[in-house]
């Protein structure tokens, strides 16, 4: 697979987020090559806690497949998920996980906790970081300079 390509449509979903002044994170899901599902926050603009690329993106795939377990699916998100969206996707029994900008505020991959590795837990994920890490770290410093802009 294309980590690159599947990272690029990631980000196209992180703008979507950007061009509605939510935090810009973007998110799909692969299965058998195809994207089965995709995200980008809508927290603020649906006032819900839960609406993160993730989740969304996961809802998604789950409808697709017909089934809670992604077993056989690759998530891609343009910044390291935080603890709800990692455990969503430990519970999701996914395959892989790739992220691009490490998340040093809320980050639960490696930066504040490690959820995702735990080895108490029954299903593991595996886990690459910094696909694109670049490009995804500066539409996130993009934003925040933005906002603290007011513009």
């Amino acid at each position: 697979m294309d980590n690159n390509f599947f990272m690029k449509e990631a980000l196209k979903e992180a703008r979507k987020a950007y061009d509605i002044n939510e935090v810009p994170v973007g998110c799909v899901i692969v299965y058998d090559g195809q994207i089965i599902g995709r995200g980008h926050n809508r927290r603020t603009v649906e006032n819900n806690p839960l609406k993160h690329a993730e989740i969304i993106a996961i809802n998604e795939a789950c409808a697709f497949i017909g089934d809670w377990r992604l077993e056989e699916c690759y998530i891609y998100v343009t910044v390291e998920p935080c603890p709800m969206c990692a455990g969503a996707i430990l519970q999701a029994r996914m395959k892989a996980l790739y992220f691009g900008a490490w998340n040093k505020k809320a980050g639960a991959c490696g930066s504040v906790v490690d959820i995702i590795n735990e080895d108490k837990f029954n299903h593991k994920v595996e886990v690459e970081a910094g696909i694109m890490q670049e490009e995804c770290a500066k539409m996130m410093s993009n934003f925040f300079a933005k906002l603290r802009r007011g513009t």
